[in-house]
Formats: C-alpha cells, structure tokens, sequence
C-alpha cells in the first residue's frame, strides 16, 4: 500500500454479449489498459471510431513506473484533452546533470529555447496519468471500458477476430474488426498468437526505490551518478516525482538476487549511504528490474497490429518506453481510421509497421549504447568509458560520447514511402517531411492547437485550398519552419509534416495526400 496514493477500483459489470450470449460485433478491441491503450482508445473515440477496451484488471498501475513524458508525447496527449493536466500535475524539468564519482562531469539542458507550450520532460508517476486517461475514457461516449475480462483465445480472420474472454462471471466471446494489442511487455495477445521477440535481454539488474523524504530537497533535475562514492564501482540515478516523493534506481550488477535486494534492510542501508546517516526518509515502492531490447518481427499481423511494449521493449534509461509506445498509437490510429471510413486502402496499414519499426530500432539502438556504457563489460570499456567522464569535465569534444541514457525524441520517418520529398534545394532549414510538426505561439494560443486531427496545410499566405488551412503571415512560427512569403506545410493527421513547398501548387497537394493515405506510395 502507498503513503501517498490510494488507487482507484473501477467496477466490473456484465457486457452486452454475455447478456445477450451473442458473439456481439465491434469495429475495434483494445487489449490493456495501459498509457498506451487509453490513448489508442481515447485517439480512436475522438475519430468517430467506437472502440472496448479489455483489462484483466481493475485498477492503475503499482509502483511509479513509466515516469518521465517527453514533449513530443505530451503534445499527442494535449490533442487528446489531458496534456496540460498531466503538465500541470506532474514535476517539470529540462536540466540534467551527470557526475563522475563526485565531481560534476557535465550538465544538459533539454529544451533551451523558450517558447514552446509543453515543458521538454514531465515526471508523474504511471498511476496518476492512468487515473486522468481512465477518467477522460469515461467522458467519451464511444469508449468502453472492460475491466476483469482477460482475453484467453483469440482466432485471426481476413474480415476480423474472434475473441474468447474470461471474466468473474465466466467465459464468452466476441468479434471485432480490428484488434489492437496494447498489454505490455508478457502480451497475451502474441503469446496466444505464438508470436515472440528478437533482441538482447540484459543480465544486469536494478533496483527502483520510490522514497519520501523529509528535510531534504534536490534541485528539480536528472541527476546521474557513476561509481559515486556512496554506491562505488555502479551507477544511481535521482529523479522527483510529485507528492514529495524521490525515485531513485541503484544498479546492482548480474548477480543480484532480486527477492533479497527488495527487502527494507537491503533497501534502507543503500538509501543511507546516499543521503547521510541522519536523513529522514520512508519507503512507498521497490521494485527490481531487469530489462531487454528487442523487438516483434512485424507490429502488424493481418487485422491484429502490436503497440508499446507489447510490440517491443527497451532499457528504461531514456525514458523510451512509453513514450515510444504513444508514439506508436498516434501513427497508428488516424491510419485505421482512415481505412475503417473507406478513405484509404488496407495497405496503409503496412506502413504504421514500416514507420514505427524504424522508430523502435532507433530506441533499440540508443537504449543498447546507453547500457554498454553504463554497464561496460569489458576492462577496455570500463577504462574508455572513464576516460571519456573525466575529459567531460573540462573538454566539451567528451561530452557527447557521455550516455547516461539519451532522452526520448521522436524518431523521423524520413525514409516513409507516405512522405513527398522537398523539391531539391528548397529548403535549408525548418521541419522536413516524416518531423512532427513543431509548436510556436500562434495568436492568442499556439500552432499545434490550430493543426488539428486532419489533414491541414499551413500556409505562409493566403491560398485558395480546399484543404482546412491555417494562414500564418508573421512571428516566430516562420522562423521555425524557415517560411518565406507562399511557403506550404502539408501536415498528417499525426501532425507530422507530409510535404512541403515555396509554393503552392493544388495538384501538389492533392498528389501529396493521396501518397499520405497509401494511394501513390510505392
């Protein structure tokens, strides 16, 4: 039980198709009930798609788990009505700092300009943004929410998916066009479909504390420790969550026993040696992880597509993991909604796997470096990684080769073939096809608010479109697209950039948005 947290408990109730013990038929199942699925949820309703989202079960998370959301997610999420709750909830920051036994090494700071609505990193634990996701599932006609129903068989056609659930009331089934699986990292949906992973698990091990403090505050930052003096010859890491509460991961190396290192008189002494003898502190939560980088060979399997951990996994180090996986449904989700209206082919589908598999290999790939070097396996890598700590201090050619787990940024698409390349030499600068749109205050509010769920172009001047158009003539919103006088964006659903010109051309356009929807790509 936590000190600072009583979790919800949300109320099993009967569905129509065990009423009714028909084999009821949906346009669209969600498995899990997780950040991730109660985005796809939430994205899918405010699309006009009716959607049931199924959990085994009837509360948030345990434990502060997924806690770091970067701005890109947090953008998806204020299109969705819950952004600024969760910023305005959570602990903003932007600085980290990374220290070398005792001694600063060297600081970064996340989101040097200024200007933009959303923060670079917010930190709130996963089961207060599960209650705010859950709460705004529940406003919205079109969700429904399931929980205590497990799926426990599930039959994949070409025209939808027989679904067999277990609930307290027994077992019946259902059918849905699409099936979306969003449950996590031991995925019942793939292991029913003896689907499985590639990658590397990590043998190295480590321990999360979630810690109440009292009399003792740190400057609202990531800090990063290797081989401190209080946890010699491993790494620490210190982030604050909000309630007055320190989470606080010690590595522990492969030998660990991770039942023996949960124990208080394990945890408790760790702690002590951080803070000092004398510090006043509690226990809310401990948890010991080991993690692996790997991922599903393909996210999409007929009418059945994987999202988050569910289609891969990452090194918590970076915060890659659920962000990554809202990533995933935000591409996903105007895209099923595109095919489910009859406004774009099946194939479309294809490329939410092209597009986010290349983000997942990014994640996966960064995550692998960051752990080489924070858990060097070799006396070479140790020695070099060292090396490079103690240059950091005074040489800044070191401080890029530092990785202390590089934080979430979006992945660009920038090989899709949905994306209309620029005209040659048209651009030198600004936010190039398959990059999220980027923000800027825009009147009395800001350019992502204006963009929308649709298709948008955002002109640099007036034009005769019969596109929705969002005309800017002046600020800093030019600057950051590098806009001269009749400059055209062609922005996604997703709000990412499709296409961009000097000017505007109709037949362009229209060319552009039929590659967007899977009808020119080739």
């Amino acid at each position: 039980m936590l000190k600072t947290y009583t979790p919800p408990e949300y109320a099993y109730r009967q569905c129509l198709e065990q009423r009714s013990g028909l084999a009821e038929r949906r346009p669209l199942v969600i498995i899990g009930a997780g950040p991730v699925g109660l985005t796809a949820a939430l994205d899918a309703a405010q699309r006009g798609i009716p959607v049931v989202v199924l959990d085994d079960n009837n509360t948030v998370s345990q434990g502060s788990r997924a806690l770091c959301y970067a701005k890109r997610t947090l953008e998806i999420w204020d299109r969705l009505g819950v952004g600024e709750a969760v910023a305005a909830h959570g602990v903003r920051w932007q600085v980290g700092k990374v220290f070398f036994k005792n001694e600063l090494a060297y600081q970064f700071n996340l989101l040097p300009e200024e200007q933009h609505k959303l923060p670079a990193m917010v930190n709130l634990q996963q089961y207060h943004l599960e209650e705010k996701l859950v709460r705004a599932c529940q406003m919205q006609p079109l969700i429904e929410l399931r929980w205590k129903h497990r799926l426990i068989g599930l039959n994949p056609g070409e025209d939808g998916v027989d679904l067999t659930v277990q609930t307290p009331d027994g077992v019946f089934s259902m059918r849905t066009d699409w099936l979306i699986a969003c449950d996590g990292a031991g995925s019942d949906t793939r292991g029913l479909m003896g689907l499985d992973f590639e990658g590397q698990v990590f043998e190295d091990r480590f321990l999360i504390a979630d810690v109440l403090m009292k009399g003792r505050d740190f400057p609202t930052e990531r800090w990063f420790w290797f081989d401190p003096p209080f946890h010699p010859g491993q790494s620490v890491l210190l982030h604050k969550e909000c309630d007055g509460v320190w989470r606080i991961d010690f590595q522990l190396g492969r030998d660990a026993n991770a039942a023996e290192e949960k124990k208080p008189e394990r945890v408790i002494p760790r702690i002590q040696a951080m803070l000092g003898p004398d510090a006043e502190f509690e226990l809310e939560w401990v948890s010991v992880y080991q993690f692996a980088c790997r991922r599903m060979q393909n996210f999409r399997h007929g009418r059945v597509l994987f999202a988050g951990d569910a289609a891969h996994q990452v090194s918590p180090f970076g915060a890659r993991g659920a962000n990554s996986g809202v990533q995933d449904v935000d591409n996903l989700i105007w895209k099923l909604a595109a095919v489910i209206k009859g406004e774009a082919p099946d194939a479309l589908l294809d490329s939410y796997h092209a597009e986010r598999a290349v983000a997942a290999d990014d994640n996966i790939r960064q995550s692998t470096r960051a752990t080489d070097f924070i858990s060097p396996k070799t006396r070479a890598s140790l020695r070099l990684r060292d090396a490079v700590l103690s240059l950091a201090k005074t040489e800044p050619f070191a401080r890029p080769l530092v990785n202390s787990g590089r934080l979430s940024m979006p992945t660009p698409y920038v090989d899709s073939v949905l994306l209309t390349a620029d005209e040659e030499d048209a651009f030198e600068a600004g936010v190039a096809p398959g990059c999220p749109a980027v923000d800027a205050p825009l009147g009395e509010g800001w350019l992502l608010e204006k963009l929308g769920r649709g298709f948008v172009l955002l002109s640099f001047g007036p034009v005769a479109s019969t596109l929705p158009t969002v005309v800017v003539e002046a600020g800093l919103v030019t600057q950051r697209y590098d806009a001269q006088p009749g400059t055209c964006y062609l922005i996604r659903p997703d709000q990412v950039v499709a296409a961009r010109w000097r000017s505007f051309d109709a037949a362009k356009v229209a060319a552009a948005v039929l590659r967007s929807l899977g009808e020119l790509a080739c």
